[in-house]
């Protein structure tokens, strides 16, 4: 009872400086603990199941300051690596700018909590942020922390547990008895079923490679990848699979201006559908797509939910202009697709998902059993973006009832569930 009520008054009890970080990064460590034992291979449900709980609590009991250090570090343990990337454009400097500028924006993100020091405030405007996405970008999922834990990741039982750890403070002055009873919440919380998830009959293999992004457009780099490419094909082949598929941009070029290469994938696809990660320049457009190769001839699946600050600038058009002039010289934004692209191969149908849509809810928009996602990793190796990306995989597929395939470059290749 002494504990729960330090607890419940910490949000009203000033800290120095020093215990402000470290409540704040205790806070961060709490938050992210089911990503970095999962990197390491240590997750445990009891582990993540506790972390969760406690990050959550904290959060919504801790001093104004300590919530906005929270933000901060928890910005920086989930997105240091988005920045590596920038290397790759020739502005490599922008590295330790963009890891900081995330972690202003979880600090802003999670501040508006010390907006008020009402708990049930703090409770509601918590589950208000697990519905938005500063500037698009989807990855910070709230309801991801109990992904591998024994509380289920739907909204409602969020809510569920924010009220069982927000009612007790309410009731502490009632009956110490009553106090503890909105804790039962959390049982009606648990996870005891999610949509059923099926299999393909079909024998589909999914390939990994491990190219280098600073060697995967140079010409040096083309002739090995390309025989990595065929001798993954014939392997299929060989086993007997019945779909073979390659990561995002695998061909790393605009294979529809190469019609030589292109004839010669389409005839090995009279043996084993392929599907394989390339470029289309049409129209004077450029698109990141997907080639679906059977029997021959082959279909295009565009892209439909593009990457923000990597494929397309979510800011105003003079903003998109600037950036795009000064940090990706000068090359516009990939378009999309108007709706997501189904194709079917042996009679089974699959949904097209390239890397970042694999984890937006827009691919899982109506008819939906198999996806068929691929990947190029290697933009932010090494980092826990391989393993981040998977385990919100994992969020959309339990969610949505489905079954992801998925095929990437780096890390992150295997049958998702």
């Amino acid at each position: 009872m002494s504990f729960m009520k330090k607890i419940f008054n910490f949000h009203k009890n000033p800290q120095s400086f020093i215990q402000n970080i470290l409540w704040g990064s205790l806070i961060a460590i709490f938050f992210s603990a089911f990503i970095y034992l999962e990197e390491y291979g240590y997750t445990f449900k009891i582990l993540n199941t506790f972390f969760g709980l406690a990050s959550l609590i904290l959060l919504i009991y801790s001093p104004k300051k300590v919530i906005l250090l929270a933000g901060f570090f928890i910005g920086l343990l989930w997105f240091y690596w988005i920045g590596y990337s920038f290397e790759y454009q020739g502005v490599g400097f922008m590295t330790p700018i963009i890891t900081i500028a995330f972690g202003f924006i979880y600090l802003l993100f999670f501040g508006v909590l010390a907006l008020t020091q009402k708990i049930y405030i703090r409770a509601i405007l918590l589950f208000g942020l697990s519905f938005l996405e500063p500037f698009d970008w989807n990855w910070l999922q709230i309801e991801l922390l109990f992904i591998e834990s024994y509380i289920g990741i739907f909204k409602y039982q969020l809510a569920l547990v924010l009220a069982a750890i927000t009612l007790p403070f309410y009731l502490q002055n009632f009956n110490k008895y009553l106090m503890y009873s909105p804790l039962l919440l959390i049982v009606l919380a648990l996870n005891y079923s999610s949509p059923p998830q099926e299999r393909t009959h079909l024998k589909i293999k999914l390939v990994q490679t491990s190219i280098k992004q600073e060697d995967k457009w140079l010409d040096k780099t083309l002739l090995p990848t390309l025989k990595t490419i065929r001798r993954e094909i014939d392997s299929a082949v060989k086993d007997g699979y019945d779909i073979v598929v390659l990561p995002e941009s695998v061909f790393p070029f605009f294979m529809n201006r190469n019609k030589i290469l292109l004839k010669g994938v389409l005839e090995l696809s009279h043996d084993i559908a392929i599907v394989a990660g390339s470029l289309i320049h049409e129209n004077g457009n450029s698109y990141n797509v997907t080639y679906i190769m059977q029997n021959g001839e082959y279909q295009i699946a565009k892209k439909l939910v593009l990457v923000p600050f990597g494929e397309y600038v979510p800011l105003p058009k003079f903003a998109q202009d600037f950036i795009n002039d000064t940090f990706f010289s000068g090359q516009s934004d990939f378009l999309t697709a108007d709706a997501p692209t189904d194709f079917t191969i042996k009679g089974e149908t699959f949904r097209n998902a390239i890397c970042y849509e694999a984890t937006c809810q827009e691919i899982y928009e109506g008819d939906v059993k198999f996806v068929i996602a691929t990947s190029n990793n290697a933009w932010f190796a090494p980092s826990i973006e391989p393993t981040l990306q998977n385990l919100l995989m994992r969020y959309y597929a339990r969610k949505n009832g489905v079954t992801i395939y998925h095929s990437a470059n780096y890390k992150g290749t295997g049958i998702i569930q």
